[in-house]
């Protein structure tokens, strides 16, 4: 069924990602009827010097 692949900044603790999947499982097979253990989900910490918006890496935003 669904894979979700999530990036975040890292720094997040465990309890708010547990808390992301849980809330994201729950939302997914309600909308798709499917089975919790269907839905897989990927999250992938990036340092904020790896990612940019705007023309700007995020480390160096104030």
């Amino acid at each position: 069924m669904p894979t979700y692949h999530i990036e975040l900044f890292e720094g997040r603790s465990v309890e708010e990602k547990r808390k992301l999947v849980e809330a994201v499982t729950r939302v997914t097979t309600e909308v798709l009827g499917s089975s919790p253990e269907s839905v897989d989900i990927v999250i992938t910490d990036i340092k904020r010097e790896n990612w940019a918006t705007g023309g700007k890496l995020w480390s160096e935003r104030s």
